[in-house]
């Protein structure tokens, strides 16, 4: 196991100090403490400790609000994001913004039987769908209205898609969010898959095409990855692309999926990429149409 969980590795005092916490906020992480002799799951307690410290760098902008903060002062408005004053007058100004709808993936970790690596589920979607057909994807999607948080958006999902049972994953923390290539505001979910065995992928054919898991810590590799330039809004980004083989069957994770799993893993291991990364700014247009994608 990395060498970081090695070092937040607890000893069973600690972990029984920190049993009345942590079982009353996760059924799936009481249940992880109260079976901590095992060595999987002391370390798997570890971690989520170690995530559950995270708190995700400040936004570029708050991104729930206008891109820009409107301010009278003579007639002008005033950057939020420091750029110069704009002779604009304040009627001219366009003051309904295009904002992005909100989705969450799940990143469900687990202990593979290798060494105990953590490895992160993954799907391939279904080649009947009409966006992202037949692309490799963190279980998720778009946020709806009974969902009170991007925890039970993502878990919600994952249910809905391979028959993830919620109660099984320990949510720990989340990520900073992601701008996808058709303008959602995803936001990534870290959970912890205590006990593997008891999931027994169910994928619903609708969405899905398969279901698969790959080691985390390759996203912090530089083997059998390659990226592409790409520009969005005037600034250049790199999209990474990584292929990965299992059972004979060759997959390839790439865009918004991988550079949110670049992302975690590099938050999990606590050290960045082997390459450069080069993520696209979370920058918003003031209008869209339906035929608006980053290119």
């Amino acid at each position: 196991m990395l060498s970081s969980i090695r070092r937040l590795s607890m000893s069973v005092s600690s972990i029984s100090s920190l049993t009345l916490f942590y079982s009353s906020s996760s059924n799936s992480l009481g249940k992880l403490i109260m079976d901590s002799s095992s060595s999987t799951n002391h370390r798997l307690l570890a971690l989520a400790q170690q995530l559950r410290l995270y708190k995700p760098p400040p936004p570029q902008f708050d991104t729930d609000f206008e891109e820009q903060k409107l301010e009278e002062s003579a007639g002008k408005v005033v950057s939020q994001l420091g750029f110069q004053e704009s002779v604009t007058p304040m009627s001219a100004v366009q003051t309904e913004r295009f904002k992005p709808k909100r989705a969450a993936v799940l990143i469900c970790l687990f202990e593979g039987d290798n060494n105990g690596e953590l490895r992160v589920i993954l799907t391939k979607r279904s080649s009947k769908l009409s966006t992202h057909s037949g692309e490799v994807a963190l279980p998720g999607g778009k946020a709806e209205e009974g969902d009170a948080s991007d925890a039970d958006t993502a878990t919600r999902e994952a249910k809905e898609e391979i028959g993830l049972d919620p109660s099984l994953v320990n949510i720990v923390t989340c990520l900073e969010p992601f701008l996808s290539k058709h303008l959602l505001r995803v936001i990534p979910v870290i959970g912890i898959l205590s006990n593997k065995k008891e999931f027994n992928p169910t994928p619903n054919i609708a969405e899905v095409e398969a279901v698969f898991d790959v080691p985390l810590e390759m996203f912090l590799k530089d083997e059998n990855r390659r990226s592409e330039e790409r520009e969005w809004m005037g600034e250049k980004y790199l999209i990474h692309l990584f292929d990965y083989e299992m059972d004979n069957k060759k997959y390839l994770i790439w865009g918004l999926t991988a550079g949110i799993l670049i992302r975690a893993a590099s938050v999990v291991y606590q050290r960045p990429p082997a390459f450069l990364e080069q993520n696209p700014k979370f920058k918003l247009p003031k209008v869209v149409d339906k035929d608006t994608t980053m290119s």
